[in-house]
């Protein structure tokens, strides 16, 4: 007499199949979805560190053009002493050559300026 059927699972073989495959689903499902969560928080880290970066690199430009604007300035010329009438002719033309170099006055000003001063 055989101990088991044979052929078609019963019941119980029908229930513990479809348990393992269940069970199976799940454990695959959970594993994907914890791979993804990893994924997505790598991504997530890569793009704050990288942004970081950025702003870091703007910090530095920012400080930099702030550097080459005060190194570009003018250095304010020393003021003329007015106690000699020779010293503050001089320090007045110098005055208005520095007013032309800096394009403030125009070719005709500076010319009428410094004629005006030397008659």
């Amino acid at each position: 007499m055989p101990l088991g059927r044979m052929g078609r699972p019963g019941l119980i073989g029908m229930a513990a199949r479809t348990a393992v495959v269940a069970g199976t689903a799940t454990a695959v499902s959970g594993a994907v979805a914890g791979h993804q969560q990893q994924k997505a928080y790598e991504r997530q880290e890569q793009q704050a560190y990288e942004m970081q970066q950025q702003q870091a690199a703007m910090d530095a430009a920012a400080a930099q053009a702030v550097a080459n604007a005060q190194a570009a300035a003018p250095v304010p010329a020393p003021a003329a002493p007015a106690a000699g009438g020779g010293d503050d002719l001089m320090g007045k033309l110098n005055q208005l050559a520095q007013l032309h170099a800096q394009g403030i006055l125009s070719d005709e000003e500076f010319a009428a300026a410094k004629a005006k001063l030397l008659a």
